[in-house]
């Protein structure tokens, strides 16, 4: 019985594909990126641009170079156009959506935080949208602001440019100068980019261990 299992083991093991390398691992899981066509819409997503296994993109949705959707966020282009412009990042956890007539414009260096609601509003460039935030159909929110954590903004609210807004609803608190704002938009989106480079490269799906 003992040779019979270690025939059988045996060619199961020669059925095995060769050990895939990291590098192998790597490129499928930047094959899984989980982007949809729905109906005519199709996701344009740069070859640079970044998607996490577990986000879901689909429909009319475009991604410009080095953006990046993290885990578990959604990008649903479905009604109007998705855009995600050069270099900004949509973290974990959120959710972007139109409605018809209110497309998202998401602009350059955007870095968008964890758990944010976005639906049919305008991002200028260099923006930081707080945690946990919620901008409504055709806001408008100004070059290099900065938006609280949890900070609620009406639908049709125009924030001028480089405005620091906290609260619910939003209101403007303080004005920045353009090098306050950098080291907030700028410079969080810097290091998205440079972490979608690392994830893409090094990210390995492995079998978890059971002790």
């Amino acid at each position: 019985q003992r040779g019979i299992d270690g025939l059988m083991l045996l060619a199961r093991v020669k059925a095995v594909p060769a050990r895939l390398t990291s590098r192998t691992f790597s490129a499928r899981l930047q094959r899984s990126m989980a982007v949809y066509r729905l109906g005519g819409g199709v996701p344009e997503v740069h070859k640079k641009a970044w998607v996490a296994p577990n986000a879901a993109v689909m429909g009319k949705v475009r991604m410009d170079e080095g953006s990046s959707v993290w885990f578990g966020a959604t990008v649903r282009g479905d009604n109007d156009l998705i855009h995600i412009g050069k270099n900004s990042n949509i973290q974990d956890g959120s959710t972007l959506h139109t409605d018809a007539g209110f497309p998202l414009n998401v602009g350059s260096d955007v870095t968008v935080g964890h758990m944010v609601m976005l639906h049919g509003c305008d991002i200028g460039d260099g923006a930081l949208i707080g945690i946990g935030s919620t901008i409504l159909n055709g806001a408008k929110i100004g070059k290099g602001c900065v938006i609280g954590a949890h900070t609620l903004i009406p639908e049709n609210k125009v924030i001028p440019d480089y405005s620091l807004v906290m609260g619910t609803p939003g209101k403007v608190v303080k004005e920045l100068t353009p090098e306050q704002s950098a080291k907030f938009g700028k410079k969080g989106a810097d290091i998205y980019v440079a972490n979608a480079i690392r994830f893409r490269k090094d990210l390995v799906e492995v079998e978890p261990s059971s002790e």
